[in-house]
């Protein structure tokens, strides 16, 4: 059994798993100004609230987009269960071909995604990270990443415009009834979920064009596949138009693949 960190800005994705399965998946709040100490009893307290000893876990695994806090979390992983963890980074085998300018300066939790859905889901295969960014990462017929976009995060939004609005307040993400709103509550909640919704479907659309390969479909299973993780993805996927998968755990199930490819 491995253990997977995801450390992203503003949660740390958390994982136990094998060959098998995905043992749970949990979120930490990203806390710079937690200690290692804090890190080992909240990491340890995930373990034992699915029964996990340490004695069980034979190997570790972190990526990260929060570089201040990888020598903390790795120094919590190695006091908590007595293993270094792997860290992807430069050194670390991934099997990814990355088409981009600067190819060191793709986010890990990108690399991840795109490793995990290509073994999941084959190439090409679009990926849609809802994170405090929203990312959409295109990987081509070849099994080569072809590039991407970054969008504001949905609940960087709708921060935003709470705080720079006098009389719009915080609200809660979840789709109201009807997308023309009656109300200030559903009126920003609409423009939140549906146009969210239709931001990506949108995307979608537009990078499937791009790269000349169709979406899949009954007609064309071999098109692009579109697949979709991260917390907010339960909330805006059901609202959009395309065939989306829903994979929670992918961030964790590539970690594992960079793990197995780094120890044979």
């Amino acid at each position: 059994m491995v253990l997977a960190i995801d450390m992203g800005n503003t949660n740390i994705v958390i994982g136990c798993i094998d060959d098998d399965k995905v043992y749970f998946e949990e979120r930490l709040a990203t806390d710079l100004k937690k200690t290692e100490l804090e890190y080992v009893v909240l990491i340890k307290t995930v373990l034992e609230l699915y029964g996990i000893d340490s004695s069980q876990i034979s190997g570790a695994i972190i990526s990260s987009v929060v570089p201040q806090l990888v020598n903390i979390i790795r120094e919590a992983v190695e006091k908590l269960i007595d293993i270094t963890p792997m860290v992807v980074g430069p050194g670390v085998k991934t099997g990814l071909n990355i088409h981009m300018d600067e190819p060191r300066r793709v986010g890990s939790d990108l690399i991840v995604d795109a490793v995990a859905a290509i073994k999941e889901y084959g190439a090409p295969v679009m990926i849609i990270d809802m994170g405090t960014a929203t990312t959409i990462s295109i990987v081509d017929d070849k099994g080569s990443y072809a590039g991407g976009v970054i969008l504001p995060g949905i609940r960087v939004s709708v921060d935003a415009l709470a705080s720079r609005t006098a009389q719009l307040p915080r609200i809660s993400l979840e789709a109201p009834g009807h997308v023309i709103g009656k109300n200030t509550l559903d009126c920003m909640k609409s423009g939140v979920v549906y146009g969210n919704a239709s931001c990506i479907d949108g995307m979608i659309d537009r990078m499937a064009d791009e790269i000349g390969i169709p979406l899949a479909s009954k007609e064309n299973p071999h098109g692009i596949k579109v697949v979709a993780t991260g917390g907010l993805s339960r909330v805006i996927v059901p609202e959009c138009r395309h065939d989306i998968i829903v994979d929670h755990a992918l961030l964790l199930k590539g970690l594992k693949i960079i793990y197995d490819k780094n120890v044979e």
